[in-house]
């Protein structure tokens, strides 16, 4: 199934917190700060419903999205308000994929977990949480895996300033 027929389906399923979707398109030549947009099509889901809505892309027969490839976060800007949750699923039977993401306010940066439906999702939420400082609630095990319990900050945001130096060893 492509991209239209796998969004047509989650709307015909009504799978919830489905806000949108976000096409590749070339540049406007009339719009010289318009770049166009490169890459996968993706949908825009609200962040609350994001368990809710993956549970409908793995159950629904149809869609059989049976893995979590991916659950990142992206940064865009320094200056941007919010940032982006990005969830890659594939569906083995149907050899097809989808991209999902969500819009988070970097201020109050929460959602909750998606590890009851995806248990992969555990260590990619424990990744977002300590780089990005999303918090997950009712993750089963929120402790950090790549930096140490006492770390300041969160060094994959844009606006992060690595410290001199942790414990007497230079970070530069």
């Amino acid at each position: 199934m492509d991209f239209r027929g796998i969004h047509d389906r989650l709307l015909a399923v009504a799978a919830p917190g489905l806000l949108g979707h976000d096409l590749p398109r070339p540049s406007n030549p009339a719009d010289k700060k318009d770049k166009g947009r490169a890459g996968d099509p993706f949908v825009w889901v609200e962040p609350a419903l994001l368990p809710a809505f993956l549970e409908v892309c793995r159950d629904d027969p149809r869609l059989a999205f049976e893995i979590l490839v991916d659950l990142s976060a992206v940064d865009p800007s320094k200056d941007d308000p919010n940032m982006w949750v990005v969830v890659q699923l594939l569906s083995l039977s149907f050899r097809h994929r989808l991209a999902v993401k969500c819009t988070l306010p970097k201020a109050s940066a929460a959602l909750p977990t998606s590890t009851p439906v995806y248990r992969a999702a555990q260590w990619h939420e424990r990744e977002c949480a300590e780089m990005f400082g999303i918090t997950f609630s009712g993750h089963p095990d929120p402790r950090n895996i790549l930096l140490p319990e006492d770390w300041v900050g969160t060094p994959l945001r844009k606006d992060y300033v690595f410290p001199d130096e942790y414990h007497g060893i230079s970070c530069k």
